[in-house]
């Protein structure tokens, strides 16, 4: 027999014991439903529009099949006649060959469509507030923030705080630098060839990184902070590696928070990086305020922007916060980067290719500037130049 004071100890461990009974069935509904019952209720509502694409499999979906094309395809090398779209889409070309052109595939538990009818693109792109931006994998949060992943107000608000920086008059304070950075490239370039009687090769994959590298520090954070700005390059080279690895890996829903070695360097580089950022922007601010000379990179362009709009409406949630900027700019100078390098190497393998047009190119340039330095209002005399085939044959991004 329990005596009183034991069945009232008794009924008290009870209380604790049942709340964790309750929160593990409601933690296990929840993993079941994000893993199972939703995925599979979101197949069926697919297949009832018309679409079609491979059965969900239990957590991976088509996760592995498209890892491992992906593998395959980038192990083989690539012929300078080859088309690029089988070699970095293999499994989304191979998806629609089998379907059609309205399809679905699988990462992970999340269904992507695929959209390939221009009507149906049109009324998405006109139609923005109804559907939402995809977010695949949590840790893409540490490469894709600011104005490509905002929606809605915040979108609006950023779009109109970022515009002045893409202004005309903006843009052509940008040629110095891109111009300065391109000849100390063809420097090197000279000097090893000179050293090696005549000719020689060379990997200008590696320099044509350094390059848009070199031209972004300058452009969004200014020549006083260039050695700054490279060090937030070589920080989101490793970080994009470590990102880029783990998304290629399964995921499991909160694996994120794990302490595992590469979660925790991913974090140390981001910490670093706004830290970096963000003592820029506390200087830049303070000699806002101090009334000093400041220049037009990027970085200032977008506060003094910020601020005119917060003293204008009087009201701070009309600007940006100080955090917003630091990942607008990191956002900026990761997708500059990423997408000049990539177009900057396939223009030149396409100019390697069709020697007739590197010679009409180089004829343009030199009748147009001859042995001055580029400027602005020249670059709208090139029509041979400005031609932007390389987009149309290698792409630099295919999502949005």
């Amino acid at each position: 027999m329990f005596t009183r004071d034991e069945q009232t100890m008794n009924h008290l461990l009870l209380v604790p014991l049942f709340s964790c009974v309750i929160l593990l069935v409601y933690l296990a509904w929840r993993i079941l439903n994000s893993v199972w019952l939703t995925p599979k209720r979101l197949e069926k509502l697919l297949r009832a529009q018309g679409l079609r694409g491979n059965s969900y499999k239990f957590l991976y979906g088509d996760f592995k099949e498209l890892v491992s094309m992906m593998e395959e395809s980038l192990s083989k090398p690539i012929s300078l006649s080859d088309d690029i779209a089988p070699r970095v889409l293999a499994f989304l070309i191979k998806t629609i060959n089998k379907y059609g052109k309205s399809c679905f595939v699988w990462l992970g538990p999340v269904p992507a469509v695929i959209i390939l009818d221009p009507e149906h693109v049109k009324q998405i792109f006109h139609k923005t507030a109804l559907y939402g931006k995809n977010r695949f994998h949590p840790l893409g949060k540490y490469l894709l923030q600011g104005l490509v992943d905002a929606e809605g107000d915040k979108w609006s608000k950023h779009r109109k705080l970022i515009n002045p920086a893409f202004h005309q008059e903006k843009l052509k304070q940008m040629v110095p630098a891109f111009h300065l950075c391109a000849s100390h490239m063809l420097s090197k370039w000279e000097e090893s060839i000179s050293q090696n009687d005549g000719s020689c090769e060379r990997d200008v994959w590696t320099d044509l990184k350094v390059l848009a590298s070199d031209a972004l520090s300058r452009t969004v954070f200014g020549t006083s902070n260039y050695e700054e700005g490279r060090r937030i390059f070589e920080l989101q080279t490793e970080q994009t590696d470590l990102v880029m690895t783990a998304v290629k890996s399964f995921y499991f829903p909160g694996s994120r928070f794990l302490p595992t070695k590469r979660l925790r360097r991913i974090r140390e580089i981001e910490r670093e990086i706004l830290t970096i950022v963000g003592g820029m922007v506390d200087k830049r601010v303070k000699a806002m305020k101090a009334g000093e000379p400041t220049n037009d990179d990027l970085l200032n362009v977008l506060l003094k922007s910020n601020l005119s709009e917060i003293e204008i409406q009087g009201d701070q949630s009309f600007g940006m916060s100080i955090e917003e900027v630091m990942q607008e700019c990191k956002l900026f100078y990761f997708a500059g980067h990423e997408t000049t390098s990539t177009l900057l190497v396939w223009t030149l393998v396409l100019l390697s290719k069709h020697q007739d047009w590197q010679s009409r190119a180089r004829e343009e340039v030199l009748r147009v500037f001859g042995s001055n330095e580029p400027n602005f209002e020249g670059l709208n005399h090139l029509k041979i130049v400005r031609v932007n085939f390389s987009m149309h044959f290698y792409f630099c991004f295919f999502f949005l």
